[in-house]
């Protein structure tokens, strides 16, 4: 009964403060963090203390999951040389600096403990970055590369973070922990690609919408346990299993399979993830009191953490200036060598290879080639976007169920669990609380309003071309190369053609704020209409004239319906 009025608890307590930080417009890990620290002060609240196996097993694969299906390929390709920069260069740098540092203050604390700290404090937040970043409407490759950092590098502080404790042991010497880091990586990768694959091809043969997603919550599992039972990375393979699922299932599941899975997910990743934020406030209580008054106290302990945070900001922003002379003369090379590539894609256009599966693959790798290439150019971080991609580095639920796991005879281990409660806290409130600030006054802004809708419409034109191509011969995709009835492929053209014009429509009214079109006054006509019929609708189930087995089949219609017209309201 405790448990269960606990989590109801929590539940009202989440979608509380969810309303009420999208009222007042501050992030809501923020504000879940500052309620679970006050609830965790009131009168007959008890200590609450959470065993750090229960989410970095059972919290930590469902919400790498969650994230990882959401990444992009493409993107995550194109900045896969900065992603691993920051989510393995700089995991080493911040462990061997704050270490150091800490080897140097602390007396009597040995160089595998202070290593070991300096492990726990390395990631980033996959939960952290990719809320307060979305949040704050971060520009496009900002968004790729918190995402992409964060949820790689809790692999890499992890993996580092066991050679560590096994140094303080004297077991194990650097080319060990290099060769357990490759072998971690290795191992991780490819079972994680395997797991993908091999779930996705068994969803893609059920049918049911409901089984695809129910399959799906298994998937972190699957992927986590073998690979952490063979001592490697059970989180990378997570986030390999949750990208290639992601962008598989563009192809192998059906429409309704990826809605279902979708906003299922999205439930799943709203509750796990602000939980686990508030248990952050909530067990302060508790790991304060166990911080012993002798050697350095509760005051000094929180005096080290606010000076790891310090060097965390120095390491990260020594390490981001290095990528951005980096991607800056990436994009100089990206300039020099584009017009070749345009002219050798010419070419191939001109004289393409007599082999048509040739040409097509060759076509393609051109076309992805020169699209990379314009990235480059065109999507280049600067001072100013640096300077936010700094800052925004906050650290969450892993470095707090991290510093948990330390062994009960580390030194000082109640101290070090504090200082890392304190970097948790103070990234989360200071820089995740500031970032607005901090955008507004570096300038920074997110993707082009107008660009995104003139670019979809582009891709609308695309891909409406190739639709209206089966219209060419549309027996040959009729059973039996039936006869077409009449006004059906009128119909059918008609259907792509609005799609088309409603597109560069929505274009037009945004660059030059005139009067609704006719596409947008349908959009507006279709939503009376459509709350009409559902009015219509519940009249007739409160009369009972209809068996509820048709009622619920017209309003899943009219659920449809509604969605759709949403989405052409709101593409993004």
């Amino acid at each position: 009964m405790g448990f269960a009025l606990i989590g109801a608890a929590a539940l009202v307590i989440i979608v509380g403060v969810a309303a009420f930080s999208r009222r007042l417009g501050v992030a809501m890990p923020l504000v879940l963090v500052v309620v679970g620290l006050g609830v965790s002060y009131l009168p007959g609240v008890p200590a609450i203390v959470v065993p750090p196996w229960l989410i970095l097993e059972a919290l930590l694969p469902p919400l790498l999951y969650a994230a990882a299906v959401q990444v992009p390929v493409m993107d995550f390709r194109r900045n896969f040389g900065a992603i691993s920069t920051l989510s393995v260069g700089l995991v080493a740098a911040t462990m061997l600096g704050v270490g150091l540092v800490l080897y140097g203050i602390l007396p009597g604390l040995d160089a595998a403990a202070a290593l070991a700290l300096g492990a726990v404090v390395a990631p980033t937040d996959a939960v952290a970055a990719t809320a307060v970043a979305k949040r704050m409407g971060l520009p496009g490759r900002l968004v790729t590369l918190l995402e992409g950092e964060s949820l790689v590098n809790d692999a890499s502080a992890l993996v580092l973070l066991k050679s560590a404790v096994g140094a303080m042991a004297a077991t194990v010497s650097m080319l060990q922990v290099a060769g357990a880091f490759a072998f971690s990586v290795v191992v991780a990768v490819g079972i994680g690609l395997v797991v993908g694959y091999v779930t996705v091809f068994v969803r893609s043969k059920l049918h049911d919408p409901v089984l695809v997603t129910t399959v799906s919550f298994v998937v972190p599992f699957v992927a986590y346990i073998p690979v952490e039972a063979l001592g490697a990375s059970g989180v990378l393979s997570v986030v390999v299993a949750g990208i290639y699922s992601g962008h598989a299932g563009a192809k192998h599941f059906s429409a309704q399979s990826r809605i279902s899975e979708r906003l299922n997910w999205r439930t799943v990743q709203f509750v796990l993830e602000n939980g686990v934020f508030l248990l952050i406030g909530l067990q302060l209580k508790a790991i304060v009191a166990h911080v012993p008054h002798d050697q350095i106290g509760i005051i000094g302990s929180v005096a080290l953490g606010v000076l790891i945070v310090c060097l965390l900001l120095v390491i990260r922003s020594l390490f981001v200036g290095g990528l951005l002379l980096r991607m800056r003369l990436q994009g100089r090379r990206a300039r020099r060598v584009a017009p070749q590539v345009a002219n050798e894609l010419e070419r191939e256009r001109r004289h393409p290879a007599r082999n048509e599966r040739s040409r097509r693959r060759r076509g393609r790798a051109l076309e992805r080639r020169s699209a990379d290439l314009h990235d480059r150019q065109n999507d280049v971080v600067g001072v100013r976007g640096g300077a936010v991609l700094t800052w925004a580095g906050m650290r969450g639920v892993v470095t707090l169920a991290a510093a948990q796991s330390l062994p009960s005879d580390t030194p000082y281990r109640a101290q070090l669990i504090l200082m890392a409660v304190t970097v948790t806290i103070l990234t989360l409130l200071l820089q995740g609380g500031t970032l607005p600030w901090l955008m507004r006054l570096t300038g920074v802004r997110g993707t082009d309003l107008v660009a995104d809708r003139r670019e979809l419409a582009q891709l609308i034109e695309e891909i409406g071309s190739a639709g209206e191509s089966v219209l060419q011969s549309p027996q040959d995709h009729l059973p039996d190369g039936e006869e077409v009835g009449d006004g059906v492929i009128e119909r059918l053209r008609h259907d792509v053609g609005r799609r088309r014009e409603s597109a560069w429509e929505r274009v037009e009214n945004i660059e030059n704020e005139g009067p609704s079109g006719p596409h947008a006054q349908y959009r507006s006509l279709r939503a009376e209409l459509l709350a009409a019929e559902r009015e219509a609708l519940l009249e007739a189930r409160s009369r009972g004239s209809y068996s509820s087995r048709i009622l619920a089949q017209a309003e899943r219609m009219l659920d449809l319906e509604e969605s759709r017209l949403q989405q052409d309201d709101d593409p993004g």
